[in-house]
């Protein structure tokens, strides 16, 4: 690997999953004058979030990532960003109040428009085309003008990650996330739910708590941390070209930054040490997320964190592990023991979504139980081995939509044809969501009980 880094060095690497654009002269002029326009996040705010990351490595906050499998221009609206962002803040109440620790809150939003694909052609009914690769290359309808890639889409995801981003910030920091405000943030088909009475329970404690705080003095109004909230924004950094041209220099430490989102990962597909979507990240100094799945090796593992994190620099790397419910004691013990054994300083996050992807009733879905099996299953290892599993990484809407069967409210395959309304992969629903942060808040609370809160987390069996 070469020493001297520049935001351009990743062209000189092979790249796997780009897309075969008709016309170059095009997408140089897209990606010229995406380079003129204003940073979507700022290095100011992604060193604070590596600096919340570093907490979460030490055991003392918990990671939760989560947000769209493909964001889209057709169903970019305020209602759904606020639907999520409810839905979001459910999750962390419920995960901070179970593990008395810290939430670190990070949206898959705001930039996640590319998606790799297992192949380059799609077939429907004997008809071929070109694969959709996310809105930000090409169109989802099944025809040929549609599949063709088009570099003016990536202005257009700059601009629906920019007005996203205006609303988050609004969220966060407007009142919205205000604490007084944790029985509004109900999801009105959840609240019929197993889920929304244990949540509205959780509520009911939380505003007992806020009303003797406010008689002792401690208001929203005086105590800013109860009205507001960090948030940060998240993506997979497929599409080199477009995140070079949003790479810049900070002036106040003369690093550079993607500035694109406040945290990007290298997808499971494009994690090849020698590749370019490796060389582009190691140059930046955003937190960074790599994708682990079975392929794997525990020395390919050691050397990526060594190219990526060369300075063992706490919240800097988060390790995605994604390998299927059945899969997880088969392959995460000999990666964790590679990193204890190097030293590595990293957080460890669990993606139950990926690796448990089947096809019913002609629908690609989730077992929401394959899902919860995974992440009892990493629980289950961190804690045979003395580690912290620090973070969930899901696939999730605010919308009432049927695309993973089971849950409490069983999703039949019957019903996936219902709201199957998903651009790319099956997500979990408002109700799944916070089904999956109730057990999640029960293995931290237990981890507390036990006396393995700074480490380990115990699992129920």
């Amino acid at each position: 690997m070469a020493t001297t880094w520049t935001p351009d060095s990743w062209r000189a690497k092979p790249i796997l999953q780009v897309p075969a654009y008709p016309d170059a002269n095009v997408l140089e002029e897209v990606e010229a004058r995406l380079r003129t326009y204003p940073p979507l996040v700022f290095a100011g705010e992604a060193r604070a979030l590596k600096r919340q990351l570093a907490e979460v490595c030490e055991g003392r906050s918990f990671l939760l990532q989560g947000g769209d499998c493909a964001e889209s221009f057709a169903e970019h609206g305020a209602d759904n960003i606020r639907d999520f962002f409810r839905v979001f803040l459910q999750m962390a109440v419920v995960l901070t109040f179970g593990g008395s620790k810290p939430v670190v809150k990070v949206g898959r939003i705001a930039g996640q428009f590319a998606k790799p694909r297992s192949s380059d052609i799609e077939k429907q009914d004997g008809a071929e085309l070109p694969s959709y690769r996310g809105d930000i290359i090409n169109g989802i309808d099944f025809t040929p003008e549609s599949r063709i890639p088009d570099p003016n889409r990536q202005e257009m995801a700059y601009r629906q990650s920019a007005a996203t981003l205006n609303l988050l910030r609004a969220f966060a920091q407007g009142g919205f996330a205000n604490l007084e405000n944790v029985h509004q943030w109900m999801m009105g088909f959840v609240g019929e739910s197993p889920q929304g009475e244990r949540y509205e329970a959780l509520a009911d404690r939380i505003s007992e708590t806020m009303d003797f705080m406010r008689s002792v003095g401690i208001t929203s109004e005086n105590y800013a941390k109860l009205r507001e909230t960090d948030f940060y924004t998240s993506h997979e950094a497929l599409l080199l070209g477009y995140e070079e041209a949003l790479t810049r220099v900070d002036s106040t430490s003369g690093d550079w930054y993607a500035t694109s989102g406040h945290m990007i990962w290298i997808g499971d597909r494009t994690r090849q040490a020698d590749h370019a979507h490796v060389e582009f990240c190691r140059g930046i100094k955003n937190p960074i997320g790599l994708k682990c799945g079975p392929s794997l090796q525990a020395d390919d593992l050691i050397n990526l964190i060594d190219i990526l994190n060369p300075t063992n620099e706490p919240g800097r790397l988060t390790l995605i592990a994604r390998f299927g419910h059945d899969k997880v004691e088969e392959h995460l013990p000999r990666l964790i023991r590679a990193v204890e054994r190097e030293g590595k300083k990293v957080v460890w996050s669990c993606d139950p979504m990926h690796g448990n992807t089947i096809t019913a009733n002609r629908y690609k879905t989730r077992p929401f139980e394959r899902i919860l099996s995974e992440v009892e299953s990493f629980f289950d290892v961190h804690r045979a081995e003395g580690t912290y599993p620090g973070g969930i990484h899901v696939e999730m809407t605010g919308k009432n939509v049927t695309e993973c069967t089971g849950g409490a409210r069983a999703v039949s395959e019957e019903e996936l044809s219902d709201r199957y309304h998903t651009h790319c992969d099956p997500r979990l629903n408002a109700d799944q969501a916070l089904e999956l942060a109730f057990l999640i808040a029960e293995n931290l609370k237990q981890g507390r009980s036990n006396g393995n809160g700074d480490n380990r987390i115990a699992v129920n069996a």
